[in-house]
C-alpha cells in the first residue's frame, strides 16, 4: 500500500508503520514523489491537503505530523460511525486518523502541563479519553477497523490483514506473603496494629500461619500455577525486589531464601520481569540494582518491566528503562482507573516525543487491574465480572491483545478479597471456552 505525503516525517512514518502493520501485516510504503504516486497502479493513499489523481483514498492532513515540538492543541471531538474522533478534516475519512492516532499513542497530552494525582502520577482526569468518555474503548483499533472497510470499498482487491485476538494474563507480586518470612519487627508491628484496630481474629490467624498449621492467605502461587496449566495460559510475572522495606514497598526482601526460591521456581516456568519499586523511581541506581538482583536470582537476562503503582513519568522513566536494557514494558495503563490509557489494545513502540524518535521499547498496554476495581472504583466481585466481560468483548471485537493485571493477594484466601479468586477463574474459563 503506497502512501503519499509531501514530507516523510518521523511522526508520520511511526504512525503509518503502526497502522499499516495493524491493517496489512506490514508498514505502508511512503513516497514524496507525486509523479510516482500518480502512476502507481495499486491501492494508494493520498495524505495531503489536495487531490492528486482522484483515484486514491484521500486522508486530509490536520498538520500535527508535520509539526515540531509540543504545543497545546485545541482538541474538539465529534461522532463518526458511532464513536468519537478528533482532528476533523475533509477527504474520504472525516478526520485525520494518522494525527489522532499519533496524539494518543505518543501520549502527547502527558507532555503538556497537567495536574498530578496523590502519588505524583499523571492523573487520568486530565486525559481526553476520560473527559470525552472513551477511556473504556480501544478507540484506535476501532478507527483502524473502519479505515480497513474504507480501503476495501475503494480498492476491493486490497487484502486486509486481521490480527488474532490474544489474551496475556500478568501477575504483580508486590507482597508475596501476608505473615510468613517477614522481619521480626514487622511481625510484632503487625500484631500490635491488629490489637489497636480491634481486629483480634487476625492474631490467631497469624500464629497459625507462622506455626505451619495454616497456609498464608497471600500464598496463591500453587493455585495460580494450576490455573495457568489447566487453561494453557502464557502469563508474565513481575516481582518487586526492593533492597529494603518502605511504605509502598512491602514485599519480602529478595535476600530471604523463601523469596529467592519463589522467584526461581517461577523463572523456570514463566517469563519474569522486574516490578520496579517505589524507591527506584527516585534513584536510578536502585533500579539498576533491582534489575541485576532479579537477573541473578533467575539466572536470566531481565528485559521486561512494569512499574509498581504504575508510577512513571514521560519521557524520563522510559528512557531510564531503555538505558538498563529493558525491551518490553507493561505499565501503559492507569493505577487509578481501568481503561485504555493510550486508547489502544495492541502492543506498540514508544515514541519519545521530545527527541522525535521511535524507540526500541515495546509497550504492552493493559486495560484491567484488580486493585483499580477494588480500591479505586469500589467494585464488588460481580461488578468486576461484568467489567472484565466488557473488556474481553471490546478487545475481541477488534482482534486486539487483552492484558489484565492480577495480584497474588487478590487470588489467595484473605477474607478481604473473598470472591475475587472465583471471578478470575470464571473469566479465564470463559475466555478459553
Amino acid at each position: 500500500m503506497l502512501l503519499y505525503c509531501h514530507t516523510a516525517t518521523r511522526r508520520l512514518k511511526y504512525t503509518a508503520d503502526f497502522i499499516g502493520n495493524q491493517l496489512l501485516g506490514r508498514p505502508f510504503e511512503l513516497t514524496t514523489d507525486e509523479y510516482f504516486f500518480s502512476n502507481y497502479r495499486g491501492p494508494k493513499i493520498n495524505y495531503s491537503r489536495g487531490d492528486i489523481t482522484g483515484a486514491e483514498l484521500r486522508v486530509q492532513s490536520a498538520g500535527l505530523l508535520f509539526e515540531k515540538g509540543i504545543a497545546d492543541h485545541n482538541i474538539q471531538c465529534f461522532e463518526t460511525n458511532g464513536h468519537k474522533a478528533f482532528f476533523r478534516t475533509g477527504g474520504d475519512l472525516p478526520f485525520d486518523i494518522f494525527a489522532a492516532s499519533f496524539y494518543l499513542l505518543s501520549r502527547y497530552e502527558e507532555y503538556l502541563p497537567h495536574q498530578k494525582d496523590k502519588y505524583g502520577r499523571y492523573a487520568h482526569e486530565n486525559s481526553l479519553a476520560f473527559k470525552e468518555n472513551f477511556l473504556r474503548l480501544p478507540l484506535i483499533n476501532i478507527w483502524i477497523e473502519d479505515f480497513g472497510k474504507a480501503l476495501q470499498k475503494k480498492f476491493p482487491e486490497c487484502a486486509i490483514h486481521r490480527a488474532r485476538f490474544e489474551f496475556i494474563p500478568t501477575y504483580d507480586i508486590d507482597e508475596a506473603f501476608s505473615y510468613k518470612h517477614k522481619q521480626w519487627w514487622r511481625t510484632i508491628g503487625g500484631m500490635a496494629k491488629s490489637i489497636v484496630n480491634g481486629r483480634w481474629s487476625m492474631i490467631p490467624d497469624r500464629v497459625n500461619v507462622l506455626s505451619g498449621n495454616k497456609k498464608d492467605p497471600y500464598d496463591s502461587f500453587e493455585w495460580m500455577n494450576k490455573l495457568n496449566h489447566r487453561y494453557n495460559l502464557k502469563p508474565q510475572y513481575f516481582f518487586l525486589v526492593a533492597h529494603k522495606t518502605e511504605k509502598y514497598d512491602k514485599n519480602i526482601l529478595p535476600s530471604v531464601k523463601a523469596m529467592e526460591d519463589l522467584i526461581q521456581r517461577h523463572g523456570e516456568q514463566y517469563p519474569v520481569g522486574i516490578h520496579p519499586s517505589w524507591q527506584s523511581g527516585d534513584d536510578p541506581d536502585k533500579l539498576k540494582f533491582e534489575i541485576l538482583k532479579l537477573g541473578h536470582v533467575t539466572g536470566k537476562q531481565i528485559n521486561s518491566s512494569r512499574q509498581h503503582f504504575i508510577r512513571f513519568t514521560l519521557p524520563h522513566t522510559y528512557r531510564e528503562l531503555i538505558s538498563l536494557g529493558i525491551q518490553c514494558d507493561f505499565s501503559m495503563g492507569y493505577g487509578s482507573i481501568n481503561g485504555f490509557r493510550a486508547s489502544v489494545a495492541s502492543p506498540f513502540y514508544w515514541y519519545d516525543l521530545e527527541k522525535e524518535e521511535q524507540t526500541r521499547l515495546l509497550l504492552y498496554p493493559f486495560c484491567f487491574m484488580d486493585a483499580n476495581s477494588f480500591f479505586e472504583q469500589k467494585f464488588s466481585p460481580s461488578q468486576t465480572a461484568d467489567e472484565l466481560k466488557h473488556y474481553y468483548d471490546v478487545v475481541k471485537s477488534v482482534n486486539g491483545t487483552l492484558i489484565t493485571i492480577w495480584h497474588n493477594t487478590f487470588l489467595g484466601t484473605d477474607k478481604l478479597f473473598s470472591g475475587w479468586r472465583e471471578v478470575y477463574e470464571q473469566f479465564v474459563s470463559s475466555v478459553h471456552s
